[in-house]
């Protein structure tokens, strides 16, 4: 008899919750682990056209930490969409005015550029202090 390979279906797939405290992790590398885990490849029930990915809270996003000179040196551009309207804003000016933001654009730009991306995002909770409305979630915690 020949193995069979069963398929997650949406309705059957289950997505935990994890807590991570972001302080002196650097960001990178906390924002590669946070992508696998939104999109689920730690499951063995892995499938790529499936959101199966997990729901993931991260506090303390104001203490991450970057090495090298890239507080500095990193700039995020962006257009206005007027004449002249090209912006830039280096790593160390944006992580005192908004951490929550360059947490969450380093993990965006860790997933995968397709239709699942804004649902993947969507289950991703990133908060400044370590406060969160997330404590009744804590029962399924999965702390990293």
């Amino acid at each position: 008899m020949q193995n069979k390979t069963t398929v997650p279906q949406k309705h059957t797939v289950r997505h935990a919750w994890h807590f991570i405290d972001a302080e002196d992790k650097t960001l990178g590398r906390l924002a590669s682990e946070v992508a696998k885990l939104l999109i689920g490849k730690h499951k063995p029930n892995f499938a790529n056209n499936i959101n199966v990915g997990d729901n993931v809270v991260i506090t303390n996003a104001e203490k991450i930490f970057v090495t090298g000179k890239k507080l500095k040196d990193k700039e995020y551009e962006w257009y206005t969409g007027y004449p002249k309207g090209l912006r830039s804003e280096a790593l160390g000016k944006r992580l005192k005015r908004s951490p929550v933001r360059v947490v969450e654009d380093a993990i965006k730009g860790m997933l995968p550029n397709n239709k699942l991306r804004k649902e993947r995002m969507g289950k991703l909770y990133v908060y400044a202090g370590s406060e969160h409305p997330h404590k009744s979630q804590e029962k399924n915690l999965n702390k990293i």
